[in-house]
């Protein structure tokens, strides 16, 4: 069968599109038909959480999303994309300190290089170069620290307009919001304004994404709920045996001949 007149080729990565698409709901559907499964053992709150999920999602469909659609017919895409690296930008930082306390050196110098480049070269930030040269950025906070550290990740909580955390990502929410760009203002009308333009601009790159998940039969709290769960859950062990120092070469053996 064609697609809009394509040959039957041609409708191999829709077919292919489409079978994950099964695969993904037949998974959802599975997962909420589980009970007692891994999200809803964290979730000793869901009652009080699915209220404060709903009022996030009017607050959202009534408030955040048109201003984000209005902005993101208005704003050029350069303009939105700069906005993302300057957040992005101040986020590396806060990332290398993280790095640094979660032992993870060579990662965090790393990081720290990508922060240089791009704070001096790509205008503090607003141009990502360090991704063109080969520093790719990594995401941390306080929260994958404690992570790091042992400390479980603990129950599921949804806060008013701030969305879904944890017990542990709570307890670091305040030191992260300090590194958030936000909080380089010290008057609280710029930080307003600056946390409204973060808030917005993230929203706007979500719309896409955020109506193909309304089209998708599936309950979205859960959807959410063990989405974060497992991004959050998991704590990388990528540099957990790294070595800064460079590798010897083997000592040549005396006795062997030439």
């Amino acid at each position: 069968m064609n697609v809009a007149g394509f040959p039957a080729a041609h409708n191999l990565p829709w077919r292919a599109l489409l079978l994950c698409l099964v695969l993904v709901l037949s998974g959802c559907a599975s997962l909420r038909s589980a009970p007692g499964s891994a999200g809803q053992k964290l979730d000793p709150w869901e009652p009080w959480n699915r209220k404060v999920f709903a009022f996030n999602e009017s607050v959202d469909e009534n408030l955040l999303k048109p201003v984000a659609t209005v902005y993101s017919n208005i704003v050029p895409a350069p303009i939105r994309q700069s906005v993302d690296n300057f957040v992005n930008n101040v986020a590396d930082a806060w990332t290398t300190v993280n790095l640094v306390l979660q032992w993870r050196l060579k990662a965090s110098v790393e990081q720290g290089m990508r922060f240089a480049v791009n704070s001096t070269l790509g205008f503090g930030g607003l141009i990502d170069i360090a991704t063109e040269v080969g520093l790719e950025r990594k995401t941390e906070d306080l929260g994958k620290t404690f992570g790091r550290w042992g400390t479980g990740t603990g129950a599921y909580i949804v806060w008013p307009l701030l969305g879904p955390s944890s017990v542990r990502d709570t307890l670091a929410m305040p030191f992260d919001w300090q590194m958030s760009p936000a909080f380089l203002f010290r008057d609280g009308s710029s930080k307003l304004a600056i946390y409204s333009l973060q808030t917005i601009n993230a929203r706007s790159n979500f719309l896409r994404a955020s109506e193909m998940l309304e089209g998708i039969a599936l309950d979205k709290y859960t959807f959410y709920r063990d989405a974060f769960l497992q991004r959050r859950g998991n704590i990388g062990t990528d540099d957990e045996f790294e070595v800064l120092v460079p590798e010897t070469k083997p000592e040549s053996n005396p006795q062997a001949g030439p």
